[in-house]
């Protein structure tokens, strides 16, 4: 059995993958709390490339594309119920 180390550039892109991933998961974290409607969409963009290009942090990435999703959820549930367009706490 031959084992070879992964190429330079693969290395580096599953790592920038991992940042993404817990990039993700950070900023869909935050934006529950607060600028959901910048940081929901932003969350969800960062899991879906770090899925697609193969993130050791699978798990990260799918946490960081539901709370992505949430933050969007939840901007809708707030606008409908205050009847604005924004809302705020």
């Amino acid at each position: 059995m031959h084992l070879t180390a992964p190429a330079p550039g693969r290395r580096t892109a599953v790592r920038d993958a991992d940042g993404m991933a817990v990039a993700s998961f950070v900023l869909g974290l935050l934006g529950l709390l607060v600028l959901n409607v910048f940081l929901g969409p932003i969350a969800v963009a960062l899991a879906a490339v770090a899925l697609w290009r193969g993130t050791a942090r699978r798990g990260r990435a799918l946490l960081g594309l539901g709370l992505g999703v949430a933050d969007l959820v939840v901007l809708v549930v707030a606008m409908q119920w205050s009847d604005t367009i924004s809302w705020s706490l």
